[in-house]
């Protein structure tokens, strides 16, 4: 909680940019603070996953992570609300919410932990059904694990809402069906290769708000940190309500063109 009360310092003190050097759980922090003000957000990359960072094009080296602060541009990014939490990734529940918390304490970092805490928690998980609403229309899904994306990846690569983007104005869900020893390896080379929206199985949808009802209380992660959250969650969008500095767009090299007497010459 510490990079909040900084990021509400440096609010009292009027400054117009507020730099964050962590992982998304850090960004979370000091975004949640400047969401809504005009304040600009700079990023430098440092975590696991770092799935803000990849999708805007940030990642990379602090020097790299830096020049965009100094010489890119503000862009306007939709935020999201799980529950009342802010998030700018992702949020979400069931295995991958489980996972965020096995993830968490455990020493090993980067994708092989991750890889480690799923290893370990995948054969013992229950997948159990959740009510999905969205436009007044209610419907049943039995799911391995639900995601609600603001960008397209959790980091490291592993794009769970392909083609997701942080300014379009929507969230998009993704509910994961029950992973047997058949469909997994199929399951994470999509997810890795970016292509899960190919899998009939797989239900994606793409809506402004979500209500998700599931069985019992349990785990809601919101860019990786976990929570205790309720039987029913409530999935808002909030359109273009952070400023985050990115790399500018690349000017075309200009190519003298001769005049028409000297090119015929």
């Amino acid at each position: 909680g510490h990079a909040k009360e900084l990021a509400a310092r440096a609010l009292e003190e009027d400054c117009h940019l507020v730099v964050a050097v962590g992982g998304d759980g850090t960004i979370n922090e000091v975004a949640s603070v400047l969401t809504g003000t005009g304040v600009v957000l700079g990023l430098v990359p440092c975590g696991s996953g770092d799935g803000l960072g990849r999708t805007l094009g940030v990642h990379g080296s602090v020097e790299r992570a830096l020049r965009v602060i100094a010489n890119g541009r503000p862009r306007d990014l939709d935020t999201g609300l799980a529950d009342g939490r802010p998030f700018f990734v992702a949020a979400g529940i069931g295995f991958e919410a489980e996972v965020a918390a096995r993830f968490n304490r455990q020493s090993r970092r980067g994708p092989l932990g991750y890889l480690v805490a799923s290893a370990a928690l995948w054969r013992r998980h229950e997948p159990e059904t959740c009510v999905i609403t969205c436009d007044g229309v209610r419907s049943a899904h039995t799911v391995f694990t639900l995601t609600l994306a603001n960008c397209d990846q959790f980091g490291s690569g592993a794009r769970i809402a392909p083609g997701a983007q942080p300014d379009d104005g929507l969230l998009d869900l993704t509910a994961v069906p029950p992973v047997t020893l058949l469909n997994a390896a199929p399951l994470l080379a999509r997810l890795f290769l970016g292509s899960l929206n190919h899998r009939s199985d797989v239900l994606r949808l793409r809506r402004r708000t979500f209500r998700i009802e599931r069985p019992r209380p349990g785990l809601l992660h919101t860019d990786g940190e976990t929570h205790l959250a309720g039987e029913t969650i409530e999935f808002t969008l909030r359109p273009r309500s952070l400023r985050v500095m990115v790399p500018a767009p690349v000017e075309p090299e200009l190519i003298p063109v001769a005049p028409a007497g000297l090119a015929e010459a």
